[in-house]
């Protein structure tokens, strides 16, 4: 189907199309509109119907479809932004490349291995970028930490520790139900292990040892539920890294990173995001972040920003074509580590990850 038009807006150079209208597709939409002055959302895909125009309409944006496949039709998209659900990624990646579109996908970029690859070898035959929406490497506090490591501040990393606490939700977990074990390893974890590989350059991950059990809500532990997990790891140069995740810390969502070195130690994150406390006859209190996209709301548009800027030092030879973000590389590396992890939990076993068998999350 073709576009459907809304009022115009104006042209802005770069041409962008968000793939996917839920709370992150939405978020990554409000900032290609709002805080890109360099870049224009072009048109707003997604096949649900009406979500699309609504999302366009909202942000003034001149064309919306519910036909994904308008947009690699479209010669004047010179990139896409992919916040659909996570089992499309893999796909979309290889048919955005197809279409010569430079790519900056959520994460994780693949549910299986296999399907990466593919994904990641359209990209290197077209030659497009690829950008992997892994938010923590745009956050001031996680890149001071990598820059006291890269420089060698803290000396050898020996051990090395990276959390998730999603925040409680009103009347507990009412979608437990229908939350597949590899969801803690795929969807939450994922940050961890590659905040983890990246705080620790130069090292692969070998092994991991997964405690993981339903905690939060027992009483789906039966469907396979999983909202509790501690994955231990052992990389190439010896350090220990644990990575932790919970779906219901009552006090706000609750982000971390510590790397402990020969010559020292280095912390990243802090659950109280803002300067403003108050005490009272009760103690000390002060407000927490309730959602990632508050927690981390300047990061997200940060890795937009630092995406739409290789895209033209690409195009234009200049040296932001060097600026470093998260590739299809760093993608593959997490999700080996997060397929070994499922295996782990499942068989309460250790996991090589040179002899993982598990290679795609379950069907």
């Amino acid at each position: 189907m073709a576009y459907q038009s809304l009022p115009e807006s104006s042209v802005q150079p770069l041409r962008i199309a968000v793939i996917g209208t839920g709370w992150i597709g939405a978020f990554h939409a409000h900032t290609v509109a709002q805080y890109l002055p360099d870049a224009q959302l072009h048109v707003v895909a997604d096949p649900a119907p009406g979500r699309a125009a609504a999302l366009a309409a909202e942000l003034g944006c001149t064309s919306y479809t519910e036909d994904i496949a308008d947009v690699f039709a479209d010669e004047t998209v010179d990139a896409v932004v992919i916040g659909a659900p996570s089992s499309f990624h893999a796909g979309l990646i290889a048919q955005a490349a197809a279409a010569g579109k430079h790519i900056f996908c959520e994460k994780p970029a693949a549910h299986a291995l296999g399907d990466l690859d593919n994904a990641l070898q359209a990209v290197e035959d077209a030659g497009v970028l690829l950008q992997i929406g892994f938010n923590r490497r745009f956050s001031q506090d996680f890149a001071a930490v990598a820059e006291q490591v890269n420089s060698g501040a803290i000396g050898t990393p020996q051990l090395l520790r990276s959390l998730t606490r999603d925040p409680e939700v009103a009347g507990g977990m009412p979608n437990a139900a229908k939350i597949r074990s590899h969801v803690i390893f795929t969807e939450t974890l994922i940050h961890d292990f590659d905040t983890l590989n990246w705080l620790n350059p130069g090292a692969e991950v070998q092994e991991v040892h997964v405690m993981a059990d339903a905690l939060v809500a027992p009483e789906h532990r039966e469907n396979g539920l999983l909202d509790t997990a501690v994955v231990t790891m052992r990389y190439s140069n010896g350090a220990i890294a644990v990575a932790e995740a919970n779906f219901s810390a009552s006090y706000g969502y609750d982000v971390r990173g510590e790397v402990f070195g020969s010559k020292g130690m280095v912390q990243a994150g802090n659950p109280v995001q803002v300067a403003a406390a108050s005490y009272d006859a009760q103690g000390a209190h002060a407000p927490t972040e309730r959602l990632n996209i508050e927690l981390f709301a300047q990061a997200y548009r940060d890795q937009l920003a630092v995406f739409t800027r290789k895209i033209r030092g690409v195009r234009e030879g200049t040296a932001d074509a060097a600026l470093t973000v998260p590739t299809g590389k760093d993608a593959r590396a997490a999700l080996r580590v997060a397929l070994a992890a499922l295996e782990s939990s499942e068989t309460g076993l250790p996991v090589k990850l040179e002899s993982a068998t598990r290679l795609a999350v379950s069907a």
